[in-house]
């Protein structure tokens, strides 16, 4: 994970997007990391995962409750 300050971030913004199409990117303001940076086809494919764990963590916990 490579890593920005905000004011870099800001004053550098192309190369903050293109080395967020490769690898997710910290943004750290005062020293402190504060956001992460990453691809938009990146983040689609975290929200489809989570989405799935989360079908079958429900589906789980239904099964939990209906043999109680």
């Amino acid at each position: 994970m490579k890593t920005m300050s905000a004011r870099d971030a800001k004053n550098c913004f192309g190369l903050l997007i293109d080395t967020a199409r490769a690898e997710l990117v910290l943004i750290q303001k005062h020293g402190r990391g504060v956001v992460v940076v990453m691809a938009a086809e990146e983040f689609k494919r975290l929200s489809a995962q989570s989405q799935r764990m989360d079908k079958e963590g429900n589906g789980f916990k239904e099964a939990s409750r209906r043999a109680q």
